[in-house]
């Protein structure tokens, strides 16, 4: 059992949890909202440390992080618990599991382990995904610290869904994030994911300024986040308080968990989402989850040249030399 960060004790025998926006209140024998983070007699206990639900090698693409060492492998970990519950998760057997009264289940891994494993496997990078990695965050650090020792990145694919307090803790062990920016609308968040928007604004804010590499991902799910006017909101937040070149993945949804009743969103509304990005003046839009090709791929702001060749999560070809374009253009993002 593993003591957590990130809390303080408060009257009446409650613990007062600081790792995300719900700031939970927790009495003793009960847990917060993520469902793993539990009050044993006045502490708080990380009940996921070094349990790891889920091992995997990925392509980054499948993050997805389209501008941070494409073509590159990344060892992919998660435990069970977050601290949302989105309706429409399409990891909702891990990662609502608590909340549903399942056990906690994972294996024993150290976050050495965890290093030794992807560096065996030649990953140049770990990514903390699948669920929240914030709820694990005292497992993600610990492996994070390590893998740094060993010249290895770290990656979070994330909700947003952090404290000022977690960011500052993991911030600067943080090579890239992948976050979903689910809406633009506080009642979307309240009512499909139970949450709010804003705390997920600024941790998008606060993690480009740290110098994070930074792309956001939004899945775009049919009469409940699809209108022009929401999409065009989103595209210019990126451009306007993040950066223009901040990639942007609008994905297709396709029916899940307790979200089965809508249908799966078509092409050509994923297209009408890129137009929207491109037109507010974001440099790299591109969508996922539907085969369609052409919108997987990187092409120069300046001169439109094919840079990065995608077929799926595998890349074809890749001609960004020293993060620059043939033509002289820089190409944001990580590359070496």
């Amino acid at each position: 059992m593993h003591e957590a960060l990130l809390y303080d004790a408060a009257d009446g025998g409650l613990v007062k949890c600081r790792l995300c926006p719900h700031y939970c209140s927790i009495a003793d024998g009960h847990r917060g909202v993520c469902g793993v983070r539990e009050n044993r007699g006045g502490k708080m206990y990380t009940l996921v440390y070094g349990r790891p639900c889920a091992m995997h090698v990925d392509p980054i693409e499948k993050k997805p992080l389209y501008h941070f060492l494409p073509g590159s492998t990344s060892y992919s970990i998660a435990t069970v618990g977050c601290n949302l519950r989105c309706s429409h998760c399409q990891n909702w057997q891990i990662s609502q599991m608590p909340r549903l009264g399942g056990a906690i289940e994972g294996d024993e891994v150290t976050p050495d382990e965890i290093v030794y494993a992807a560096k065996k496997s030649k990953c140049k990078s770990i990514s903390y995904t699948y669920t929240e990695p914030t709820i694990f965050m005292e497992y993600a650090l610990d492996t994070a610290v390590a893998a740094e020792d060993k010249h290895i990145r770290n990656v979070f694919v994330s909700n947003g869904y952090m404290s000022p307090d977690a960011i500052k803790l993991i911030g600067p062990h943080l090579d890239a994030d992948n976050v979903d920016l689910k809406s633009f609308s506080d009642r979307f968040y309240s009512e499909v994911c139970g949450a709010k928007l804003e705390p997920v604004l600024s941790t998008l804010k606060s993690l480009v300024k740290r110098g994070v590499w930074v792309e956001v991902t939004t899945l775009i799910i049919p009469s409940l986040n699809d209108g022009k006017d929401e999409l065009k909101q989103i595209a210019e937040f990126i451009k306007q308080e993040l950066r223009d070149f901040v990639p942007w993945h609008v994905s297709a949804y396709h029916p899940d968990f307790k979200l089965t009743d809508l249908p799966p969103t078509d092409v050509k509304t994923l297209e009408t989402a890129v137009e929207i990005g491109k037109d507010a003046g974001l440099k790299y839009v591109y969508a996922g989850n539907v085969k369609h090709g052409r919108y997987d791929n990187t092409y120069c702001p300046r001169c439109g040249e094919l840079l990065i060749e995608r077929s799926g999560f595998a890349v074809i070809q890749n001609k960004v030399k020293d993060g620059k374009c043939t033509c002289g253009a820089e190409i944001e993002g990580v590359w070496t």
